[in-house]
């Protein structure tokens, strides 16, 4: 018999992996704004991971408005935007010039119709 080390989930809240994308803006060390559209990897009530190609930084402020599924919002194009802070990095993959960026979310959110596509 061998003794395997336990893992111990630091993590308060359940993350769960949907597919779902969200425009970001915030600013750069240097004050300039800026506005992409980022894929979240995982989500929950506290906060989210996601890939950026702007160099944002430890402590910066994002406004977050991610489209949430037609299935949960019967058909309604409905957006949940939230305000959250940068509390970790990682390097971009090889593979990308993304960051990989964890959002700690504020408690302050709101519903907002989708935008209309033209």
């Amino acid at each position: 018999m061998t003794n395997k080390p336990v893992s111990i989930a630091r993590r308060k809240e359940w993350r769960f992996e949907l597919p779902l994308t969200a425009e970001v803006q915030g600013a750069l060390p240097r004050g300039e704004k800026f506005q992409e559209t980022a894929k979240i990897r995982n989500i929950s009530s506290t906060g989210a991971y996601l890939y950026l190609r702007a160099g944002v930084i430890v402590g910066a402020k994002l406004t977050l408005a991610i489209s949430l599924p037609a299935a949960v919002t019967e058909g309604n194009g409905v957006r949940l935007k939230i305000n959250g802070l940068v509390v970790r990095m990682e390097k971009a993959r090889k593979t990308s010039q993304k960051l990989g960026v964890a959002v700690r979310f504020n408690k302050e959110y709101r519903f907002v119709p989708a935008a209309k596509r033209t």
